[in-house]
């Protein structure tokens, strides 16, 4: 079995297509029970691959040779999944409540590859 990294995507333009910034905030709110309903239904389905439950992540700072800043990206939750092949772990994804429910854009699904020289 290989590990794989998910990375579930958002974007503003993502959210106001879903119809979510119309929604009127209690129906936001039903919307988001349901979705965590079906988010944990989803863990409970597949725990035997989670190997890292991961959470949703906050603002981001990017660090480079020019010093610290504020960045923006799409990012906006992760997991770690093991599956016997990179195909796999993506079927695992196929209807999440990320973008089934939630307004969520994407999931992308890459290899947790050794460290060479380890």
């Amino acid at each position: 079995m290989k590990n794989f990294l998910a990375v579930f995507t958002g974007t503003d333009e993502a959210t106001a297509k879903s119809g979510w910034n119309a929604l009127s905030e209690s129906a936001q709110h039903e919307r988001t029970q349901a979705g965590m309903n079906a988010w944990h239904a989803w863990m409970e389905a597949n725990k035997k691959h989670v190997v890292v439950t991961g959470s949703p992540v906050g603002k981001t700072k990017r660090v480079s040779p020019a010093g610290i800043q504020d960045a923006r990206n799409s990012i906006c939750a992760y997991a770690v999944v093991s599956a016997e092949s990179h195909e796999a772990a993506a079927r695992m994804f196929e209807g999440h409540p990320h973008f089934s429910i939630f307004p969520g854009e994407a999931v992308e699904i890459m290899e947790c590859l050794p460290v060479p020289g380890a």
